[in-house]
C-alpha cells in the first residue's frame, strides 16, 4: 500500500531556513580565499587563431606591483595592493578600498609558448599575449591532384 504525505508549508520553510543557515554560514563563516583577501582580479580571456588575450583588471598598481608566472599551463597573477599612509593630522571617516596581496590563476585551455608572453599595462588594465603552440594551431593540408605517390616498402 502506497503512503500518501501531504504538503506542509511550515516543513519546507523549515528545511528553506536550514539551506540559508547554510549558505551564510560556508559563504562568512569559513570563506574562500578570494573573500578572505577581500581582493580579487576580473579577467577577461579571448582567443584568435594565433593567442590567447588575457585582461586583468589592476587599478592603481604597477608594472613592479605585479608577478606573472605561467607553469604547465596554468597562468597565475599575483601582486599587492599597498595602502596609502595617512599624512599626520588627517583621519580617514571611510576606508573602502581593500588592500592586500591576491592571486588569480586560470587553466589555459591548449598548450602556449610560454617564453613568447608579453604584458603591457596600460589604464590599469593588464594586457597578455600567449601565443598558442604550433602543434596545436590549425594547419591547412593542402591536397595534390594526379597520382598517388609509391612508397617504398622494405623488403
Amino acid at each position: 500500500m502506497a503512503t500518501i504525505n501531504r504538503w506542509s508549508p511550515v516543513e519546507e520553510a523549515l528545511s528553506l531556513r536550514d539551506a540559508m543557515s547554510r549558505l551564510f554560514e560556508e559563504s562568512f563563516v569559513a570563506p574562500s580565499a578570494a573573500m578572505r583577501s577581500g581582493l580579487s582580479v576580473d579577467m577577461n580571456v579571448l582567443e584568435n587563431a594565433n593567442s590567447y588575450i588575457v585582461e586583468a583588471a589592476v587599478p592603481g598598481l604597477k608594472a613592479e606591483d605585479l608577478d606573472i608566472t605561467l607553469q604547465e599551463n596554468v597562468l597565475t597573477i599575483s601582486g599587492e595592493v599597498r595602502s596609502e599612509k595617512l599624512s599626520e593630522g588627517t583621519t580617514a571617516h571611510r576606508t573602502e578600498r581593500r588592500y592586500g596581496r591576491f592571486s588569480r590563476s586560470i587553466n589555459l585551455p591548449m598548450l602556449v609558448k610560454g617564453d613568447q608572453i608579453s604584458a603591457t599595462l596600460e589604464h590599469g588594465i593588464l594586457r597578455l599575449d600567449v601565443p598558442k603552440a604550433e602543434e596545436v594551431k590549425p594547419r591547412k593540408i593542402s591536397v595534390h591532384v594526379g597520382p598517388a605517390k609509391e612508397l617504398e616498402v622494405n623488403k
